[in-house]
């Protein structure tokens, strides 16, 4: 299901993905579903094992938490971070998060990757 713990690259960074229960981590909240620690590279998403009210795929609501959380690395390690406000704000965050599985889509259809 996609909750082991793993190791990414990030712009030439190792950043470990951590996956947490809201009782193991008090930054996990219902307002918090997943965070980035740039000071340590790390990415920690909570695991959520029953549906929600507003959500019943959860494998999709990790991943697309995982794709949000990513970007805010991405960022980060552009140095985006100390120099933009619209980099880390989270509506452009979760934007690029969100578009981000189509945009690959359209660029694997033309050949532009």
């Amino acid at each position: 299901m996609g909750q082991e713990n793993k190791k990414v690259m990030v712009l030439g960074e190792e950043y470990t993905i951590e996956y947490r229960r809201e009782s193991e981590d008090p930054r996990l909240s219902d307002d918090c579903d997943g965070y980035t620690d740039p000071s340590v590279r790390r990415i920690v998403i909570g695991i959520c094992e029953e549906a929600l009210d507003n959500c019943e795929n959860l494998e999709e609501m990790r991943r697309r938490t995982l794709r949000h959380e990513l970007v805010h690395a991405f960022a980060f390690e552009s140095g985006l971070d100390a120099n933009s406000g619209w980099a880390m704000d989270e509506e452009m965050t979760a934007w690029v998060a969100n578009q981000a599985p189509k945009m690959l889509d359209v660029f694997h259809r033309a050949d532009a990757i």
